[in-house]
């Protein structure tokens, strides 16, 4: 099992942020025709999500739901265990 970084939640915050800011400020222009506006509004709520989404991310990385220990993937109970490479030729 993996742990994510500061380092990748914080890059997968921004680039989130800035897809998502750019359809807001999309919605807010084609509502208002208000290039300033839409602009306005996307740069507050891209701001404000950015420090949310990171600190959920961080939040999430200490909580153990839905993870297994040991590296197995969540859905190894459910699927027949494959052989190894050493068994495969016994």
């Amino acid at each position: 099992m993996f742990e994510e970084s500061v380092k990748r939640s914080a890059f997968k915050a921004i680039s989130w942020r800035v897809l998502a800011t750019l359809t807001t400020a999309l919605v807010v222009y084609f509502i208002t025709g208000s290039t300033e506006f839409a602009v306005t509004i996307g740069l507050i709520e891209g701001i404000a999500k950015i420090g949310l989404y990171y600190f959920h991310e961080r939040l999430w990385n200490r909580l153990d739901v839905g993870r297994r220990p040991g590296g197995h993937p969540a859905d190894a109970a459910t699927e027949p265990a494959l052989p190894s490479p050493s068994q495969e030729h016994e």
